[in-house]
């Protein structure tokens, strides 16, 4: 059969939906799995959700994207950050899930190595993959990381880029559960944590799979 390239939405710690979305789409070792970014913070289980995606690795071509959640995780456990500011935003769930009693040591080195080695953005023939949006006329490579991890669809909504390729992002969450198709760009984080669905896409078919977060699929 011919190597898929599948895409996962924003999952927030959702592991029950990203457990039932990986068994549906069955990725293949041939396969390549791009997950978007936002994999901690909100949900129920960040813990288990970073081992899973670490599990994920063994059995398909996995490209995790740096989403803006993971980048205050890693700039507060660096010390660049106060902990008051992630906590804010989902980090005490996530904190929770690793059992944290105040000492940040509770966090696996494994974890942290799979945080530290997140991509970007990823590009194939047809399609560009990234966090949250882009700069419409710079290349992938040049992307300032405000826009790739950080700016609201809903805020600055951008123009076709500039290699004619399709965007397949995430970060701004369709609180309908439905994708956002705007042809030459797609939101796939149809806010799962919220009630709504963790989408997965295969961008050159259109195919959806969607879970919500007790595991339920649609």
């Amino acid at each position: 059969m011919k190597p898929r390239t599948i895409a996962i939405g924003d999952v927030h710690g959702c592991l029950a939906a990203l457990e039932a979305v990986l068994d549906a789409v069955q990725p293949r070792p041939e396969d390549t799995v791009v997950t978007l970014g936002d994999y901690i913070d909100r949900g129920p289980d960040s813990r288990g959700v970073i081992d899973r995606l670490i599990k994920l690795q063994r059995q398909t071509r996995l490209v995790p994207i740096l989403g803006n959640h993971e980048e205050m995780m890693i700039r507060v456990l660096r010390g660049d950050a106060p902990m008051a500011w992630w906590q804010q935003y989902g980090g005490v769930e996530t904190l929770a899930s690793y059992g944290y009693d105040g000492d940040p040591k509770v966090i696996p080195a494994a974890h942290l190595e799979f945080l530290n080695a997140c991509r970007d953005t990823h590009e194939d023939a047809g399609f560009l993959y990234l966090h949250a949006q882009y700069v419409w006329d710079e290349p992938l490579d040049h992307q300032p990381a405000e826009a790739l991890r950080w700016q609201s669809l809903d805020e600055r909504f951008p123009e076709p880029h500039v290699s004619g390729k399709t965007a397949i992002v995430g970060h701004t969450s369709q609180k309908d559960g439905e994708v956002l198709d705007a042809g030459y760009l797609k939101c796939i984080d149809t806010f799962c944590h919220g009630g709504g669905w963790l989408t997965a896409i295969e961008p050159a078919t259109g195919r959806l799979w969607q879970a919500d977060r007790t595991g339920r699929r649609r």
